[in-house]
């Protein structure tokens, strides 16, 4: 069941929301209670197999947390934590990366050690690093209590059960045991609304339009020109920013519903002026997670620059492995991972750059390294770029020249222009060269993604009136338009 389906949006969030305040007037454990039930059905909508991992997982997890809080001998304390810790990386990597380890065993010794195909259990990259918090967090005594049914409901609630934003339990707990939080709030719903509207229209109307363009081009990387290729590739930096931030606007305003404010995730990140910036508007609570349960106790910046240095590598490095399977992943991680390092090190020689040339070359090594991040392979990967950057790719006809406004009719002169000059590339995703809709639905990403207020921006100026409640419905009456091709988030992948 996806957020952007009408099952999600007519039956499942409506039955949730009522069913869940209604039965906080009778009894609150009960309303979590049912909660927690949703959520598993809304988990085991999508493979319900993996049920019983899940349900295993939050038992043993609630165990070790409650063993950890319980003991007074430090060395029993930390031999729960290393069992809790080995326990969910495991799991992790026995159902994300078991195929990666064997492809390569297979590769380097020529063995021919069968695959397992696992189906990866939805959410599983985004549970494992919240659980891992709870028990680190129970070790170190920031947690002092919890019950199973918080518990629970912590890691469960739907609205950031699949892709986040990834949660801390005493953001997240707290407004659970809120008595204010019991009993419906007009304005958190209609700030609930309006953000998942906003989310709703990014995901269906812009980023799956996007798709069609970024899909075709690298899965036929060989077959492209170098517009071809950057129209493609700019495609996918387009699309994967409204797919996440759409993803990451519809989860707030689910959660909002319930009276629950989620951890902002994304906040304009095509904005930034250097790699660091971008990654404290990127995922920003993976970040949050690195920083406080990797870098921190790998020894942050405290143990000198070289320290330092290779402490910021190594995140990103994991951060890469985290997010897929694959050696275009590895790689993804290691070019921000020495980004990163770079920045650092300029910046402590004191250097400066204009905006506009710290922006060109942000945005350019964020968007070249997310060929890495989309392509099906490295080999793909390095095509894509080669065609971007080698000349020789660049295909350029007459059609501009050929021109004649005057041939067709019922269209303007400017509809006539961008015609024309999208029929200079031969980019073909049906037959035709891509059209007047590839050049506005581009168009149109970058003028919001660059001039526009993000989502968080608006939701700040909020207040229930008129022309937001017209707003909203023509984002869902437009998004309902779009419907006939419901698809994934990109995030749920990882």
């Amino acid at each position: 069941m996806l957020f952007n389906s009408f099952e999600f949006m007519l039956l499942f969030l409506p039955i949730a929301v009522i069913g869940y305040f209604l039965l906080q007037k009778v009894n609150e454990n009960f309303a979590k209670l049912f909660l927690v039930g949703m959520s598993l059905y809304f988990y085991a909508y999508f493979e319900v197999k993996y049920l019983l991992l899940i349900g295993v997982s939050l038992f043993t997890n609630a165990f070790i947390g409650q063993q950890i809080i319980q003991k007074i001998n430090q060395k029993t304390r930390k031999v729960f934590l290393i069992v809790g810790l080995v326990f969910n990386i495991s799991l992790l990597g026995y159902f994300k990366y078991s195929d990666f380890f064997l492809d390569n065993i297979n590769t380097l010794f020529g063995t021919d050690i069968p695959l397992l195909k696992l189906l990866l259990p939805l959410g599983i990259s985004f549970i494992t690093f919240q659980k891992i918090g709870f028990l680190v967090d129970c070790y170190k005594r920031e947690l002092t209590n919890f019950n199973f049914i918080d518990f629970c409901l912590f890691v469960t609630f739907f609205p950031q059960l699949i892709a986040g934003p990834i949660v801390h339990h005493s953001k997240v707990l707290p407004q659970f045991q809120d008595e204010s939080k019991r009993s419906p709030n007009i304005k958190n719903i209609s700030k609930g609304l309006y953000i998942f509207g906003i989310g709703l229209t990014k995901k269906v109307v812009i980023a799956d339009s996007l798709a069609q363009w970024a899909d075709f081009g690298f899965s036929n990387v060989n077959q492209l020109s170098t517009t071809d290729a950057w129209v493609s590739s700019l495609a996918y930096t387009l699309q994967l920013y409204f797919d996440f931030s759409g993803y990451c606007d519809m989860a707030i305003g689910a959660a909002l519903l319930f009276n629950i404010i989620l951890p902002i995730n994304f906040f304009s990140p095509y904005k930034s002026l250097s790699i660091q910036d971008f990654w404290r508007r990127w995922h920003m609570t993976l970040g949050r997670f690195f920083t406080q349960y990797v870098y921190i106790p790998l020894g942050g910046s405290r143990k000198g620059k070289i320290r330092t240095y290779l402490n910021l590598f190594t995140i990103f490095l994991i951060s890469g492995i985290w997010h897929g399977a694959g050696w275009t992943f590895v790689i993804w991680g290691v070019l921000h991972g020495l980004a990163i390092v770079i920045h650092r090190l300029f910046k402590n020689l004191g250097g400066k750059m204009p905006k506009l040339i710290a922006w060109i070359l942000t945005m350019g090594f964020v968007h070249v390294t997310w060929v890495f991040f989309r392509a099906n392979s490295v080999e793909d990967a390095l095509t894509m770029l080669n065609r971007m950057f080698n000349v020789n790719y660049l295909h350029i006809q007459t059609a501009l020249i050929q021109f004649r406004p005057e041939t067709l009719t019922g269209v303007s002169i400017m509809d006539n222009l961008i015609y024309s000059i999208c029929n200079l590339f031969p980019f073909q995703v049906t037959g035709d060269h891509f059209n007047f809709q590839t050049i506005l639905y581009l168009a149109i990403g970058i003028a919001i993604v660059l001039f526009t207020k993000n989502s968080i921006e608006k939701l700040e100026s909020f207040h229930p009136k008129p022309i937001y409640a017209f707003a909203l419905a023509s984002m869902f009456i437009l998004s309902l338009m779009y419907l006939n091709r419901v698809s994934s988030f990109l995030y749920f992948n990882f």
